[in-house]
């Protein structure tokens, strides 16, 4: 029994630790991000293609 509430206890607090550290963002920012991402992609894949031909 004792071994069951520390594991869950462990758990628990690394899932609230977890929590507490995410960045917080605006919705602004994560449409910035994922455009961001999408233009990186978008470069790479264009890289790839110049780079087989």
């Amino acid at each position: 029994m004792k071994k069951i509430t520390l594991v869950l206890a462990t758990t628990l607090l690394l899932i609230a630790t977890t929590i507490g550290c995410r960045e917080k963002k605006s919705t602004g920012e994560k449409v910035e991000d994922a455009v961001e991402e999408s233009a990186e992609e978008v470069e790479d894949a264009v890289e790839d293609a110049t780079d087989d031909n």
